[in-house]
């Protein structure tokens, strides 16, 4: 027996193509993730409450159900505890959208927004060394048009700092050649920015788009159907680069990547380089600059540098004296 109360099947409909495609305009990523929740959450209480979807009225998303629906994601699904978050997310903005279109449910809302966040465990980031990136690139056979694919989206993932949505959707005419070739990138949140190309990741690039032409694919990536790839399907092109850069890197042997693992390495590298802070956030998107302090955090030869500034414990440390008589006369004053 269900609780009196509005159903939920209007309300999802309201919220997924007016609130969020109208008034927020949220991203196709956004949408699907949201979609997924909703389906685990929709099949969770039907399987434990034995309530159809199309019965199921706001009260029956209460407090106990929900939190048993995130302790079956981390404890059945085996999600991580981000996953886990994601999550619920997507359950508290549906419960921000009830509060305004219901408010006899406000009560229920409120209860629901209070559950928190749970921490989660932060790993230091994990990226490759130079010589790592270049065997990675130079795995794929240039001899066949899948290998020259795999090097050009590799690079193109490498200098960019992309993430997999961003890479996959990439389309020919986003890329730029000229005096200063650049990729306009799509990313959260449909925030845009351009990232500046190197020489050699132009060249490829370029070489590659021209091969594609005759194709008349929309995609700068395409699988050999001519389709978008998915991101299974960059993973499995990493994954055969990493199969034949072993053999020739034996520091890549232990080493398990993800397409992740990219972006990373390309922030540290900048990092490394000299490159500021801020503008490493501006070339991978991050809309505060906070999340890119993860990189100043595990960048070990940062913190060396900066040890080396201060005087070890207990040494004397020397007083600063003017060898200049105009500076001497200036401290005097």
């Amino acid at each position: 027996m269900t609780a009196p109360g509005s159903p939920i099947g209007p309300l999802l409909q309201a919220f997924f193509t007016q609130h969020l495609l109208t008034h927020k305009r949220a991203s196709p990523q956004t949408i699907a993730s949201y979609r997924d929740s909703f389906r685990l959450l929709l099949q969770f209480v039907r399987e434990t409450r034995g309530i159809a979807p199309t019965a199921l009225r706001v009260p029956d998303l209460d407090v106990p159900v929900l939190l048993a629906f995130l302790e079956h994601l981390e404890r059945d699904r085996h999600n991580g505890i981000r996953s886990r978050n994601a999550r619920l997310a997507a359950i508290r903005s549906f419960f921000r959208f009830v509060a305004l279109r219901e408010p006899t449910h406000v009560g229920l809302c409120a209860r629901v927004l209070a559950i928190p966040v749970k921490r989660a465990d932060r790993a230091v980031v994990k990226a490759l060394s130079r010589m790592e990136v270049e065997a990675l690139i130079a795995g794929p056979d240039l001899t066949q048009w899948r290998g020259r694919r795999d090097q050009a989206l590799l690079l193109t993932l490498y200098n960019t700092g992309a993430r997999v949505s961003e890479i996959i959707a990439l389309k020919p005419d986003q890329v730029h050649f000229g005096a200063s070739a650049f990729v306009h990138l799509t990313g959260k949140g449909r925030k845009e920015r351009t990232v500046p190309l190197w020489a050699r990741t132009a060249r490829v690039l370029r070489a590659w788009l021209r091969e594609l032409e005759p194709r008349r694919i929309t995609v700068a990536f395409p699988s050999a159907r001519g389709a978008p790839l998915s991101r299974d399907g960059v993973d499995y092109i990493l994954q055969q680069a990493l199969t034949r850069a072993r053999l020739h890197c034996p520091t890549l042997r232990d080493k398990r990547l993800s397409p992740h693992t990219l972006r990373h390495t390309t922030a540290m590298h900048l990092l490394q380089s000299g490159v500021d802070i801020a503008v490493i956030a501006l070339w991978l998107g991050h809309e505060s600059i906070e999340t890119t302090h993860i990189y100043l955090e595990a960048d070990l030869g940062t913190k060396e540098r900066a040890l080396q500034k201060l005087a070890p414990a207990g040494a004397q440390v020397p007083r600063y004296q003017a060898d200049d008589a105009v500076l001497a006369f200036l401290a005097t004053l």
